[in-house]
């Protein structure tokens, strides 16, 4: 299930505001992130402004502010805004992030995810500024037990070169992307995210302690899957030959992942033909090609799932 971003959840509705008290930034916060509790033990006059722009679900804003301690609680999480992902990159300040027992401090130029159906508590302690980059977590293109493995940890000190890649291309967001055309910034979110994952993979890789056997097989699977989601003949059978295991231990390995072998290959095909639609330098490519590229050989078949999922049909989004 593709999960939508609307407004009230993360969206912005309007690309710069500012705040000059504590009221003033929770009403804007409420209006671009999901429900969040703020305070402050800063005494001096607060100030705050935001930057926000988003593409295709995915929701780029820089802060700037005075001290304050961010909370996502129980009751926050009651009030909606379940099912994404936050990363933070640190322009300027400190930070201190805690999510799942684990607590990370966060210094200029570090990066870090934390997860919105969970509780989390991010303290400035000084005067900061941070790009939050915030989309659902079905758009990881890994299961969700392994990204929930790395919230709350940096993400950048052992894999220095992929963060920095990460870091040089975010930290022009989102000033940047509010005038250009949504396609190109549809293009600019996607090569995001594609980062962001292969970062994930690389950290998980790095560390195979993290995961017992079962995900490792499973980390392998997925990407065998991303690697041949062309074929039309992918199935369950065809991908548990190529790793010699039974269908039933497949079948196994995904259910553990809260997920299903066809649900995984449909999703991640969808993602693929919704990346291709919104890029510019396919739009001479028919749909049908589209479809046809990622598996899909049945072109009402491909439309009806395509509308399921995202709400629009692959014409309508094209033209959008």
């Amino acid at each position: 299930m593709h999960a939508a971003l609307t407004h009230g959840d993360a969206g912005s509705s309007a690309p710069r505001a500012r705040a000059d008290d504590l009221g003033a930034f929770r009403s804007m916060v409420a209006s671009s992130f999901v429900p969040l509790r703020i305070s402050t033990d800063y005494h001096g006059q607060f100030s705050a402004r935001m930057t926000s722009a988003d593409a295709d679900d995915v929701v780029f804003t820089e802060v700037v502010a005075r001290p304050h301690l961010v909370e996502r609680t129980p009751e926050t999480i009651a009030d909606g805004g379940s099912g994404f992902y936050k990363l933070s990159l640190l322009l300027s300040g400190t930070s201190i992030l805690v999510q799942d027992g684990r607590e990370v401090v966060m210094r200029p130029g570090d990066l870090s995810v934390y997860d919105t159906s969970r509780p989390y508590s991010l303290l400035f302690g000084e005067d900061f500024r941070n790009l939050i980059m915030m989309f659902p977590k079905d758009r990881v293109d890994l299961p969700i037990p392994f990204t929930e493995q790395l919230t709350a940890v940096s993400l950048g000190h052992e894999h220095a070169g992929l963060s920095q890649i990460m870091t040089a291309f975010l930290s022009q967001f989102p000033a940047q992307l509010t005038s250009l055309d949504s396609r190109v910034r549809a293009k600019l979110a996607h090569t995001s995210l594609d980062l962001l994952s292969t970062l994930f993979s690389s950290i998980l890789d790095a560390d195979p302690g993290l995961r017992d056997p079962h995900q490792l097989l499973l980390q392998k699977i997925t990407a065998y899957v991303d690697t041949n989601l062309g074929n039309p003949d992918l199935s369950p059978n065809s991908i548990a030959a190529a790793h010699y295991i039974s269908t039933r231990h497949l079948h196994s390995l995904f259910r553990q992942a809260d997920t299903t072998v066809s649900t995984w290959i449909r999703e991640r095909r969808l993602e693929r033909c919704r990346a291709d639609l919104m890029d510019p330098v396919l739009q001479d490519r028919t749909v049908s090609t589209i479809a046809a590229r990622w598996g899909f050989t049945d072109a009402a078949h491909f439309s009806r799932v395509f509308k399921a999922a995202f709400g629009v049909s692959p014409s309508e989004l094209r033209r959008g």
